[in-house]
């Protein structure tokens, strides 16, 4: 039988899973198995720079996390996996299926994206969508657009005007 301090040790990593889960907008578990150290290391520091991290427990230890926040990702918690919590729902999402089309060995499996799990096609979807800087300029270039409609208008107008006179 495990000693209590093995057990404590346990319910704490337990308690940080499920502590991260909650803080986090996009959680992706995935498989990295056949990625060497430096590729997995090149992947965490993309991920960082999002505010986003990496890590690697034990499919138990997530297992029973997910158990208490009534997830369920049971069918998924085979092999070697890592989980991705990020900060930000799409810019983490972007970065590892971006990685992901790159290497063929990193396997994405399923998310947990604003509480509820998500498979891999709207994990795609949600990697489809424009950045944040990349959908304000084209809110810009729209709005833009109704301005010089604006100012051709009133151009023209000031024109006929000065006609007239």
């Amino acid at each position: 039988m495990a000693s209590e301090r093995i057990l404590e040790e346990k319910k704490l990593v337990v308690s940080e899973i499920i502590d991260k889960i909650k803080n986090s907008e996009s959680v992706i578990l995935f498989q990295y198995q056949g990625l060497t150290v430096a590729e997995l290391t090149e992947l965490r520091t993309k991920l960082k720079e999002a505010n986003a991290e990496v890590k690697v427990y034990k499919n138990t230890l997530l297992k029973l996390a997910c158990d208490e926040l009534k997830i369920d990702i049971t069918e998924f918690l085979e092999g070697p996996n890592a989980i991705l919590f990020g900060a930000d729902l799409l810019e983490p999402i972007k970065i590892i299926s971006n990685y992901a089309k790159d290497h063929d060995k990193l396997d994405i499996r399923v998310g947990v994206l604003s509480g509820s799990v998500s498979d891999k096609n709207v994990i795609k979807e949600y990697a489809s969508i424009p950045s944040r800087d990349g959908l304000l300029t084209m809110l810009a270039s729209g709005m833009i657009q109704y301005v010089r409609d604006l100012s051709i208008a009133l151009n023209l107008y000031a024109e006929k005007m000065e006609g007239e006179e």
